[in-house]
């Protein structure tokens, strides 16, 4: 079992959200979902400047498992990538350290209407 960080909140897909003191959104995969995918062997970054539409893919990721897509939890514009050189590594390890991209959302309320999980309620549904 993971240590959930408090700060977090989630979408039932797995994708793990910040909100940080910029306004900025940033988002990554839960501990759950990297260990659904096993080893992570590539990522699809969204380009910076894609306007993300909340809900739909945006980006991808491929494991030793399994290929999925990741979703944008906020519409927004994609400000930045985390294309760190141990990204993957770090990943496979500490998902929770591993952000994968940063939204700009186009409205600054969206993420409060969202039905997303804080971190107790996502460890209460998916047992992490």
């Amino acid at each position: 079992m993971s240590q959930v960080p408090a700060d977090l909140r989630f979408t039932w897909r797995h994708e793990w959200v910040r909100l940080e003191a910029d306004g900025t959104v940033t988002v990554g995969i839960s501990h759950h979902a990297q260990n659904a995918l096993g080893d992570t062997v590539f990522i699809e970054f969204p380009e910076i400047g894609t306007v993300a539409v909340a809900g739909e893919p945006i980006s991808s990721i491929e494991s030793t498992n399994a290929a999925s897509d990741i979703y944008a939890p906020v519409g927004g514009k994609v400000v930045q990538v985390n294309t760190v050189g141990s990204l993957l590594v770090l990943l496979n390890s500490d998902p929770y350290a591993a952000w994968l991209f940063r939204l700009e959302p186009s409205d600054g309320n969206e993420l409060d209407s969202l039905d997303l999980l804080d971190a107790a309620g996502y460890k209460e549904a998916f047992g992490e």
